[in-house]
């Protein structure tokens, strides 16, 4: 009895999986339809007919980097506090920067592809569906908390700005030299962040 064949990824995965290959190499590369199409070894037209924008695209990928990245949300584990899983939330996107030294190179490679060359039209919207992305999943978080009752009706595109400003500094922090750990102090500032929000 011979093993059945491993299926092949769809047309749309294969789009997908091309697209977030090229954003792992560089964050900063431009989604282009003829180049994510032709690494992804399919037509234009058929990349078109699954992302018919440019934005559609950057969004799908995104979103299964996040779902790939970040598999469970704490945010509904509802055996812990709603503070609690809000820190644990804001800890997923710091978590990918891990020590010093990756925090420095990807910091760097943010200066060297998007701070220090003048912006261009393909880099700015590669930054803005990332921005446009963080801003999304935060809003979610607070989404729930809010529908359970956890947080007062607001602002929540504010709020996440919020949060997502006070991820950047601590981010940046952990990119600078600094004292062996900064453990304790990043968990107080997101306590604080997090306690500002829900008392909002």
């Amino acid at each position: 009895m011979s093993e059945p064949a491993n299926p092949q990824p769809s047309t749309r995965d294969r789009i997908l999986i091309a697209a977030a290959t090229m954003l792992g190499e560089d964050p900063a590369a431009r989604l282009s339809v003829r180049t994510v199409a032709t690494r992804a070894g399919v037509s234009t037209g058929s990349l078109r007919h699954h992302f018919p924008t440019q934005r559609a695209l950057q969004d799908a990928v995104l979103a299964g980097l996040y779902d790939l990245v970040f598999p469970g949300d704490p945010i509904h584990d509802q055996e812990l506090p709603p503070r609690d899983r809000l820190v644990a939330c804001l800890r997923q996107i710091l978590a990918p920067l891990g020590t010093a030294e990756k925090a420095r190179r990807a910091w760097g490679l943010i200066h060297e592809k998007l701070i220090a060359p003048e912006p261009t039209a393909e880099s700015r919207e590669a930054y803005l569906a990332l921005d446009r992305e963080s801003q999304q999943r935060v809003e979610h978080w607070l989404a729930v908390l809010g529908a359970e009752g956890s947080l007062a009706v607001g602002d929540n595109a504010q709020r996440a700005r919020f949060l997502l400003t006070v991820i950047n500094g601590l981010s940046l922090e952990r990119a600078l030299p600094g004292a062996e750990s900064r453990l304790a102090a990043e968990t107080a500032t997101l306590y604080r962040a997090a306690d500002s929000v829900l008392r909002d």
